[in-house]
């Protein structure tokens, strides 16, 4: 097939797919099922191979989303149930007031970012978050958006995530160089980005059932102090921070030693208990442990308390699948290959050119990683016979990083955990967290091609 039908058909693909959930109300799930099966045989993915794409799209996704989603879920509804979100919260606020927690919580996220996963860091603070905008009265939305909008920024541009690492590695660029210039970058871009959310009406949103609409109302004019007036015994804050802190140390530490050490058991070993799952699953225990004995729950209320989290992120794992289902087809059937490549027969400037691929190809079929992989790839030659200095290079790979931050969307599996986790509708969705993450990849991008002119 030719570029131009290759493209119209994802255009339509996603047209339709827009059409049957805004419009006509069909679940989410079987919507984009759907829409993946008629996209695979329109493109000529062959019969045989339909089911096998299909479910490789969800099986990929599932793999690295599922048990972090459930066991984030737990740990949250864990320290939930014993109040500790509010105990947080209620702490922070009073000492910094509710006019400084919005900042202090995205300047948080910004720091705990860099060596943890988006989503796993971004589902790890959602209860913690939720707290905060409970405590201080305000819209969850307020401090989510820009919360998870500075986790994926520093996902997508600063080492050692693995899409910027990898993309230094096929381009030449110094990762050591790519952190001390990457990271001011990124953190003015966030510090942009934490603006720009508040020009978004979020009042205008009504959210549907989700961990963020439980806490919408619920202090009323009872005022900070009435929030934990509901007979219960709220564990410790400073109890709440080694929890939150405990998996996110063992990932840093797994990250570290896997840059510094030799290949070795060592290394290894780190690697494995550094991993998410494993740090995950730490954390659970640990916080069964130690809450269930603050709280004094006997073993069958600590399980149930566990068990109890899973129905609720239920919707966001299959629906995440789907969107798993629905990029595995895109990029099958060819769609992000065609596109890449009309851009590249653009010639122009190369750090332009490495935004709008990357930015194409994450529009295209949804992962931030594949497209500044991809983009990597097609521009690396290119790349070393410009002759460009080290500096150089390693701004157009930041710039091919930012171009991956921009323009979440349905075929994003990012997109369902922060819209559900928010209770956004698909439309509203579009409107705030898309808009905002286009917002912060396009800043990201002004800010490192302004470095780049001043260098040239």
């Amino acid at each position: 097939m030719s570029t131009g039908i290759l493209l119209g058909i994802a255009v339509g693909a996603i047209l339709v797919l827009l059409l049957l959930v805004i419009q006509l109300k069909m679940s989410a799930f079987v919507a984009m099922l759907l829409v993946s099966l008629g996209t695979a045989l329109v493109t000529g993915i062959a019969p045989e191979e339909v089911v096998g794409t299909l479910q490789k799209g969800m099986g990929n996704t599932l793999g690295s989303v599922m048990i972090v989603v459930g066991l984030g879920a737990m740990l949250g509804r864990i320290i939930e149930t014993a109040g500790g979100a509010d105990a947080l919260a209620l702490a922070f606020t009073k000492k910094l007031g509710a006019k400084r927690v919005i900042g202090a919580v995205v300047a948080a996220a910004f720091v705990l970012g860099i060596p943890v996963f988006f989503d796993v860091a971004f589902i790890i603070l959602a209860p913690i978050v939720f707290g905060f905008a409970r405590i201080a009265g305000i819209n969850p939305m307020r401090i989510g958006l820009p919360v998870a909008g500075v986790l994926l920024t520093v996902h997508v541009a600063m080492p050692p995530h693995p899409g910027p690492v990898a993309a230094a590695g096929i381009t030449g660029a110094d990762t050591g160089m790519m952190i001390l210039v990457g990271l001011p970058i990124c953190a003015a871009t966030a510090f942009i980005g934490h603006f720009a959310a508040k020009l978004i009406d979020v009042e205008k949103y009504e959210l549907g059932d989700s961990p963020a609409s439980a806490h919408i109302g619920s202090v009323g004019s009872a005022g900070f102090e009435g929030a934990l007036a509901v007979g219960r015994k709220a564990i410790p804050a400073r109890l709440v921070v080694l929890l939150i802190l405990l998996p996110i140390v063992q990932i840093m530490g797994g990250t570290v030693s896997n840059m510094l050490l030799d290949d070795g058991p060592t290394r290894k070993w780190m690697g494995l208990i550094g991993s998410s799952l494993v740090a995950l699953l730490v954390a659970v225990i640990v916080a069964s442990i130690a809450v269930g004995h603050h709280q004094g729950w006997n073993l069958e209320k600590r399980g149930s308390v566990l068990d109890s989290a899973l129905p609720d992120v239920a919707v966001i794992v299959f629906v995440t699948g789907a969107g798993g289902v629905f990029a595995s087809v895109l990029v099958a059937s060819g769609i992000g290959d065609a596109l890449s490549t009309s851009l590249v027969a653009m010639r122009m400037p190369l750090i332009l050119a490495g935004f709008l691929i990357s930015a194409a190809l994450r529009a295209s079929q949804g992962s931030a990683t594949v497209a500044i992989l991809t983009t990597a790839g097609l521009l690396a030659q290119p790349i070393a016979d410009a002759g460009y200095s080290p500096l150089q290079t390693m701004l157009v790979t930041l710039a091919i990083g930012f171009g991956a931050l921009g323009l979440s969307h349905i075929n994003d599996s990012g997109f369902w955990i922060v819209t559900k986790y928010l209770g956004l509708s698909v439309k509203d969705g579009l409107k705030t967290w898309t808009l905002l993450s286009t917002v912060l990849g396009l800043t990201g991008f002004l800010l490192t091609w302004g470095v780049f002119a001043l260098v040239g």
